[in-house]
């Protein structure tokens, strides 16, 4: 039986016919194939990116560098824990991710106490699926939100950092607060291309018991997805509709519009 050459094992992989379209999408297409099976680099980039999604659920929210870098933009920050008492049962119990702890319920009612105005926003960061999410595209998305919602004249009510969170956990948290406006940061569900993607959910009066269909959900917000500036961009277009009308949800339609590059520059709405 005959060996085949070293320098000639690479021309015993195929490349896929959707090699060119591989530029446009994350997505597992024309990884190509050695004889029967794929390429063994395509085959360590899968284990590495299962990994990494397996890192993003279970690692731990870093607290007190979100709390030093709302302090350094000169914010004030709460923080605040669900039921949920480990990484363990909030993965196995989902509805004590939403519960806030007697704990936590009982420091936000004697901070409002003490500072009984209401607001018009309230922010909440939880750790969510993904705490990576969280930690690296949190504080840029809030510094940047912060100046257009300072040049709206709204209030707003100290950063809440929220772990073992389900995105209904903002519910009482906002209630407790009297915030009119909800803006919830959350980790999402990791994809094996994605383990660093942050939700945003938006509730117009929102309180414990509150539906799923009176939220709006900007999703993929990191580097490789939905850039900072277009969410922030979408957000204020849904809450400054939410004010005008007064609900969010289904019926509050995104009238945000972006530039569209195959028009010449014509503005396009996005749905």
């Amino acid at each position: 039986m005959s060996l085949v050459p070293l320098e000639n094992y690479q021309s015993e992989q195929h490349q896929d016919v959707w090699e060119n379209l591989k530029q446009f999408t994350d997505a597992r297409i024309a990884i190509g194939r050695a004889g029967c099976s794929i390429p063994t680099h395509e085959l360590l980039k899968f284990q590495l990116a299962h990994a990494e999604a397996q890192d993003a659920v279970h690692q731990a929210l870093d607290v007190e560098h979100l709390v030093a870098s709302f302090n350094t933009l000169g914010l004030d920050s709460l923080t605040v824990h669900s039921q949920a008492e480990n990484k363990q049962e909030y993965l196995k119990r989902p509805d004590l991710g939403r519960l806030l702890s007697p704990a936590s319920q009982h420091g936000l009612e004697v901070f409002k106490a003490s500072n009984p105005q209401n607001y018009d926003v309230c922010i909440v960061i939880g750790d969510g699926l993904s705490a990576r999410a969280i930690e690296e595209n949190a504080v840029p998305f809030i510094q940047h939100l912060i100046s257009h919602l300072q040049a709206e004249h709204w209030s707003i009510a100290p950063m809440v950092i929220a772990t073992g969170s389900r995105v209904a956990l903002g519910d009482p948290v906002a209630e407790c607060l009297q915030a009119t406006m909800l803006v919830m940061l959350i980790g999402e569900r990791p994809g094996l291309s994605s383990p660093d993607s942050m939700g945003i959910y938006y509730t117009w009066k929102a309180a414990s018991g509150t539906l799923d269909a009176k939220r709006n959900c900007i999703s993929n917000v990191r580097p490789a997805g939905l850039s900072i500036p277009v969410a922030v961009q979408r957000l204020m277009s849904l809450m400054r509709g939410s004010k005008k009308l007064g609900y969010s949800g289904v019926d509050l339609k995104d009238e945000h519009e972006m530039v569209s590059l195959d028009t010449e520059h014509t503005p396009k709405r996005l749905f």
